[in-house]
């Protein structure tokens, strides 16, 4: 029986997996499970290992130790297994942009050997999930970067495949064509389709069942947004907002009520042991030091929030 055809409920699972490149760690010792279903999100800086880790997921790269499946199939003995059971859309959407939109799915219509019979019926859903059935021919290259986005996502989708691997996926495009995208996100994996996606944009990471964080190769947090707000911040987060937030930024590092310290939009966000105790005694010594400010108040953290103050305790941790 084909290994994707049973009841496995992880469509991906890896274990201690490592990339060196040289003496460069890349990927170091990375274990997760993402379950069939899910929308699985990838969340770390430019660097991090992201685009490393799903490249040797999809068979583009051998590992250098560790384990991993996915849909059943190993990544280092498996992989163009893997390749026939999944769809991945690169950073730079994968797309011939000297080539119409109708050849550009006819080439990749190739590439995942459709049959002849399926080949329209799949050519023409792509075209009307990507909302191109006035541009049919016109050329890749003159589409604005939402149609682009779509219709590389289409390509990817064209064999129906269980898993789709998506890196960086709405890199480059405005914000009406990535909450777009995400709406198509959401369909696919309403429909069963796995869906593991790579970010750095932390409000799209809001939009995943299920978050792993990656920095510097490792991974430092897992779990469900919410859990990893409440797990992976115990101290209490105030904001701050203020004329001059970096002169605020300068009294706040002095405070020994302030943990952390980090410039946010208009202002500050200050995590603290206890709100209802430092609170008062911060707002203080910004009066006493004649450090105004409009807005003082507990918030809940995002998950920038989250990240940054994990990132550095990291860094603390190994003098980074």
């Amino acid at each position: 029986m084909d290994k994707a055809a049973g009841l496995m409920p992880y469509a991906v699972t890896v274990e201690n997996l490592e990339k060196w490149f040289g003496s460069f760690p890349a990927v170091n010792k990375v274990s997760f499970r993402v379950k069939r279903g899910e929308i699985f999100g990838f969340l770390g800086p430019n660097g991090a290992g992201k685009s490393t880790t799903i490249r040797m997921l999809c068979g583009i790269i051998v590992p250098t130790a560790g384990k991993a499946e996915v849909m059943g199939f190993d990544v280092f003995r498996q992989a163009e297994e893997i390749k026939a059971h999944i769809g991945y859309m690169s950073q730079k959407f994968s797309l011939y942009e000297d080539l119409t939109v109708e050849e550009n799915i006819d080439f990749y219509s190739g590439v995942y050997r459709l049959p002849s019979h399926a080949k329209q019926e799949r050519k023409d859903w792509v075209v009307k999930m990507a909302g191109l059935e006035g541009h049919r021919h016109s050329l890749t290259a003159t589409l604005a970067g939402g149609w682009r986005q779509r219709l590389a996502l289409g390509c990817a989708l064209l064999h129906q495949p269980q898993v789709i691997f998506l890196d960086e996926p709405t890199s480059g495009v405005d914000p009406i064509a990535r909450r777009n995208f995400w709406d198509l996100i959401y369909q696919l994996a309403a429909e069963g389709v796995t869906v593991f996606v790579t970010t750095h944009y932390m409000d799209e990471a809001e939009y995943c069942d299920r978050l792993a964080m990656i920095y510097r190769g490792e991974l430092v947090a897992l779990g469900t947004p919410d859990e990893l707000k409440e797990h992976y911040m115990s101290a209490d987060l105030l904001n701050v907002e203020c004329a001059d937030p970096f002169a605020l930024l300068q009294i706040a590092s002095t405070l020994p009520e302030v943990q952390e310290a980090a410039l946010f939009g208009r202002g500050l966000h200050l995590t603290v042991r206890d709100a209802q105790a430092d609170g008062p005694v911060i707002a203080a010594a910004f009066q006493e030091r004649g450090a105004p400010y409009t807005r003082f108040e507990k918030i809940t953290p995002s998950l920038e929030d989250v990240f940054v103050s994990i990132i550095e305790a990291r860094d603390r941790k190994t003098g980074g």
